[in-house]
């Protein structure tokens, strides 16, 4: 039953994406002929399954990213002495040819001296809606997905500047006394159903389509997650390889741990799993790049859908501007979204903020899309949004 479902699952999005479009020659790997065993919460594992393995096909995957992203606007810290005035005010005339008055007004007798400008303090890198804490001063709302793919998430769908617009506007009704942050979480590292030559089941997007990404987002004054859907590669391993856009101050990371694969797993046949320690890892390093680097807060997202997804959750600690979000990713009505919120959100640690996840189409099938009135009624009230 499973299988039949993986394998109409992943026809009918291969379909989907590869309708009218073109991509390079990729070789697909054809699903798992088997899946031995009875996996709770199936239907949402088996959907996922097939979204990713279609996916897989329509991307330009390759080795680490290497490219530099492009420059982000500095602002100044508030309280800056500007000195181009006081500069331009010193600027000395020229002489005339013949020596007459045009002389340098540092030469004329009596006049009285320059005075120095005042020294600029130094510019320090601000968000893009201004200042540089995201929580609680911003409530963050988003969309997810990766080129080319509708059934991977809304940023799938026609052009990303539109989608992004598109999220302005989302966003809006989930400001409730906050300014709205834009987030694009794009799915960077992406799990295979093969090894690869690595051994690590997964392959990530063409360091031109986090560039494209991130510029996207910067048009709206948002920012960027890196999602990582591990394999059996490590998360911090996999979060060090984006380190380039790290050093941004408008780039932060999600993290996928039912992707996380264990020694002899293998992906699409069973969910993975993390730790708190796993987590506060990435979260510590996030954290030394920041203070590194003088940085405003950063997001890191951690998305789940069941409890036995992550443990220990306690091992997460607080670490200087550093947003450390869980997104609870369950599929289904109001009733049932809200069931999961309450099991998943009831013992969060002091370091973790509450995040919410709605699938325009999944959740659509058992019944109205709940509304941002709906969601903010929430306890605890979600910190991020996030559309697929």
């Amino acid at each position: 039953m499973l299988t039949q479902k993986f394998t109409d699952i992943f026809t009918e999005m291969f379909t989907e994406m590869f309708t009218g479009v073109t991509y390079p020659a990729v070789s697909v790997a054809a699903p798992p002929s088997t899946v031995s065993g009875t996996i709770s919460g199936g239907s949402v594992f088996v959907r996922r399954v097939g979204l990713v393995v279609a996916v897989c096909a329509a991307l330009a995957v390759g080795g680490c990213a290497t490219a530099s992203p492009p420059a982000p606007p500095r602002v100044a810290k508030p309280g800056n002495v500007g000195g181009s005035a006081a500069a331009g005010a010193t600027t000395s005339a020229t002489s005339s040819p013949t020596g007459g008055s045009g002389s340098s007004a540092t030469a004329t007798s009596g006049a009285a001296p320059a005075t120095p400008s005042a020294p600029s303090l130094p510019q320090l890198p601000q968000l893009p809606g201004g200042g540089r804490t995201l929580l609680p001063d911003y409530r963050l709302v988003g969309f997810a997905g990766v080129p080319g793919s509708a059934a991977m998430g809304r940023l799938g769908i026609g052009s990303l500047d539109d989608r992004a617009k598109e999220l302005v506007r989302v966003g809006k009704p989930y400001a409730d006394g906050r300014r709205v942050m834009p987030v694009l979480e794009l799915i960077a590292t992406i799990v295979q159903p093969q090894p690869g030559r690595d051994g690590k089941w997964r392959s990530r997007v063409s360091p031109q389509v986090v560039d494209d990404y991130l510029a996207a987002a910067r048009k709206v004054h948002g920012i960027l997650l890196i999602d990582i859907q591990p394999g059996r590669a490590d998360f911090l391993d996999e979060v060090k390889s984006y380190e380039r856009w790290l050093t941004q101050p408008d780039v932060g990371i999600a993290l996928d741990p039912e992707w996380a694969m264990g020694p002899g797993q293998v992906p699409m046949t069973v969910f993975g799993h993390t730790t708190g320690a796993k987590i506060d890892e990435v979260a510590g390093y996030l954290a030394s790049i920041v203070k590194a680097h003088d940085l405003p807060e950063k997001a890191l997202v951690f998305h789940q859908l069941r409890v036995s997804i992550v443990s220990d959750e306690k091992a997460i600690r607080r670490h200087p501007g550093v947003a450390i979000i869980k997104s609870v990713d369950g599929i289904g009505n109001r009733a049932e979204k809200t069931t999961t919120w309450t099991s998943l959100t009831k013992n969060l640690p002091p370091a973790v903020n509450p995040g919410f996840k709605l699938f325009y189409e999944e959740d659509a099938r058992h019944g109205p899309l709940m509304t941002p009135k709906q969601v903010l009624a929430l306890r605890p009230k979600p910190d991020y949004v996030l559309y697929e």
